[in-house]
């Protein structure tokens, strides 16, 4: 890219992105959460438990709930069979498996407060255990059943983006395209979007990142029933302005998107975020529509299998001259 270039789009460069000229890798991730690491705060006060689990994946909650309550009736089993399986009645005392069994199992009993009644606590220590992890029972199902409720309730917007987006053709020029849509039966309306772009350039032989708002063709629907292909036309405003695709491929860019969008069901508002970077923008492809009639023509299909796919086409040879 030619150093006058770069002087041109530094004219148009915004300072509001909420990132530093100096931040180095992704900015966004693709999940939508800031590439941040931050220091000078333990552990502890470095994250919300609260908003971790609740961003979990449902496999990974779930997989983590099961994990911590056999560990902590594995930690009990151990006490009681420290303090000695004398001091519970009903222990099968065949051999050492069998009463250890008996233990790990009367803990599961003791820590969800069921309580059958065949093994029981016999003496103090035994019973000052047992009612402590009956305490710890009861605290932590009553969060575990907050954690259930927060997920099952927290609105969500949904969105599935593309993998991909794509420099194509648009109106005898070109455009920078990616899609989105929603992939549960929510009902999403006067939905928005907002794409920045930063740009890497090298000023005094320092790395530093510009970022320019990207003008959409369509930056609000009144309704995102379909997939939703947001398109920024490369023209004399755009910083993408006389890109070659070499400059797409050896550019450090990362385009970033956030869409906002209101729930009817939920009457709140829900947010997404994404990112594309270098490496995740094709040069001449145009998106494969991914929505048609059924087979009776009473209804439209939405196949989000094809949210990704695209095919090569020819840029107009408006781009060419610009290269």
């Amino acid at each position: 890219m030619a150093k006058g270039f770069r002087q041109k789009i530094r004219q148009k460069n915004m300072d509001n992105s909420g990132f530093g000229d100096y931040a180095s890798g992704r900015f966004i991730n693709k999940d939508g959460l800031p590439n941040v690491n931050r220091k000078g705060v333990n552990i502890f006060n470095r994250f919300s438990w609260y908003h971790t689990m609740l961003d979990l994946s449902t496999f990974h909650f779930l997989s983590y709930l099961v994990v911590a309550y056999v560990l902590v009736n594995l930690f009990f089993a151990l006490i009681y069979y420290l303090i000695g399986v004398e001091h519970l009645t009903g222990i099968d005392k065949s051999n050492p498996l069998n009463e250890f069994i008996d233990v790990f199992f009367f803990s599961s009993q003791t820590f969800t407060t069921v309580g059958y009644g065949r093994i029981a606590p016999v003496g103090f220590l035994a019973s000052l255990v047992a009612t402590f992890e009956a305490f710890l029972g009861l605290l932590t199902f009553a969060i575990a059943t907050g954690l259930f409720y927060g997920r099952f309730s927290r609105p969500r917007a949904y969105l599935r983006f593309s993998d991909i987006a794509l420099i194509a053709p648009f109106k005898d020029k070109t455009a920078l395209m990616f899609r989105l849509a929603p992939y549960k039966n929510n009902s999403l309306t006067e939905t928005d979007v907002i794409v920045s772009a930063a740009i890497e350039v090298i000023e005094n032989g320092v790395a530093r990142s510009n970022f320019y708002t990207l003008k959409t063709q369509l930056s609000k629907i009144n309704t995102l029933a379909l997939n939703w292909t947001i398109v920024h036309q490369i023209d004399e405003s755009s910083p993408f302005f006389g890109f070659s695709e070499e400059d797409f491929k050896n550019t450090d860019i990362e385009i970033i998107v956030h869409v906002r969008a209101f729930d009817e069901v939920f009457s709140n508002t829900v947010v997404q975020r994404t990112s594309y970077v270098t490496g995740e923008i094709v040069y001449g492809a145009r998106f494969v529509r991914m929505y048609y009639p059924d087979k009776k023509n009473l209804s439209t299909v939405l196949d989000l299998d094809k949210i990704n796919q695209y095919q090569q086409v020819d840029l107009p040879a408006f781009q060419q001259e610009n290269e």
